[in-house]
């Protein structure tokens, strides 16, 4: 299972959240579970929740995603680098042909999206 974590349910992973808290587990603990942090996004949860950039790139269950060409392309489309780079980690890859789940708190700024969602509300 691969999923991408969105600002949002970055943000709620230090407040408590035990679906997120789940998810960070089963990274860590169970084979073929990963969890995928990318960088702008990172950079949000971060500025709504100080420490959380630095808590969850030290966790060993999950992979920052560096803004490589192929995401600044994607980021400079978009109006908001944090769901523009969430959305472009989660797109189909080689390694990855199904793609990813976009894991979130708010699940309603997804929609009209062509991404699955994984809902982390309590």
């Amino acid at each position: 299972m691969h999923i991408v974590l969105d600002e949002t349910a970055m943000a709620a992973a230090g407040t408590g959240n035990v679906l997120v808290s789940r998810l960070i587990h089963r990274a860590h603990a169970e084979a073929g579970w990963y969890l995928y942090a990318p960088a702008c996004a990172l950079v949000e949860a971060d500025r709504t929740r100080p420490g959380t950039a630095e808590h969850l790139a030290a966790l060993p269950g999950i992979t920052v995603v560096d803004l490589d060409l192929a995401a600044v392309l994607a980021v400079a489309q978009q109006a908001t680098w944090a769901q523009a780079h969430t959305r472009h980690a989660a797109q189909p890859t080689p390694d990855r042909p199904d793609g990813a789940v976009i894991a979130t708190t708010t699940p309603e700024r997804w929609k009209g999206e062509p991404v699955r969602v994984l809902d982390l509300t309590p």
